[in-house]
């Protein structure tokens, strides 16, 4: 873990939402306070498929990975955005297919630095790593993450329902290269993020008008053109319910769209 000699609790502001939190909050979590609670349950009044949209994403997650460890052969896993501990962590998931797996989280909220003890209970034959930072500062987290991962070999590159906290399209976009840049052939990147739709862009309003740090949506070809120069998986760019589902789907597919694609 990197230096930080800041005690997190002196940091963690209580009084104002926090996504974390509020993520927390809508998947049923008990790591929030009553203002995210308050939050949550008008953004699930306002706009009910949120709730789905944070279930999804965890499965959604979970089975992108079990994916990589299994089919992929992929052994590391860089995982941007952590956000706080649940059920299914990268590592839980890797390592159960994987026990050899590595895996570094990074967050630069001190509520994460708080809970990172539970995202570092590694199998022996592998090992997890929490790195403090901002994972728009690439070099420090690249710089960290080599400590645990070999940059040499096929990195996962995990961001997801994360990106919508940067505005310009242009600098996701760059933020991403800076990283897959780092990593040979044969590594990957897993995203998923909220798509534009009306209900969407009112829903990042009230969002924002709640208190909470702002989180965008984004047109979906604009999505799409983060996977430019890789070679998407099947079943390639759609909402993330549909994504190899392991029952088959009911209901709507939900907003949150995403991929899984391989640097050539």
């Amino acid at each position: 873990m990197s230096d930080d000699t800041s005690p997190p609790a002196d940091r963690i502001d209580t009084g104002t939402p926090h996504s974390a939190r509020v993520w927390n909050y809508w998947l049923g979590g008990k790591d929030n306070y009553e203002v995210d609670r308050l939050l949550g349950a008008a953004m699930e009044e306002s706009y009910p498929q949120i709730i789905d949209i944070a279930r999804a994403s965890r499965l959604f997650q979970a089975r992108a990975v079990r994916y990589l460890a299994q089919e992929a052969g992929i052994r590391q896993f860089l995982d941007l955005g952590t956000g706080l501990p649940t059920a299914n962590a990268t590592h839980e998931v890797a390592q159960a297919v994987a026990p050899s797996a590595r895996i570094v989280y990074v967050d630069h909220d001190p509520i994460v630095l708080a809970h990172a003890r539970a995202l570092l209970t590694s199998r022996p034959e592998g090992a997890t790593d929490y790195v403090h930072a901002d994972l728009r500062d690439s070099g420090t987290v690249l710089r960290e993450a080599a400590r645990t991962l070999d940059l040499q070999q096929p990195v996962a590159l995990m961001v997801l329902s994360t990106l919508g906290h940067i505005a310009d399209g242009g600098e996701a976009a760059a933020l991403l290269r800076s990283y897959l840049d780092a990593f040979p052939a044969g590594s990957f990147l897993m995203l998923c993020d909220t798509i534009e739709t009306e209900e969407t862009r009112a829903a990042s309003d009230d969002y924002a008008s709640g208190g909470a740090m702002p989180y965008i949506s984004r047109p979906r070809e604009i999505m799409r053109s983060f996977s430019d120069g890789l070679d998407l998986v099947e079943p390639g760019f759609g909402s993330i319910s549909l994504w190899r589902p392991e029952e088959p789907a009911t209901g709507e597919p939900v907003d949150q769209w995403g991929f899984v694609a391989a640097k050539r």
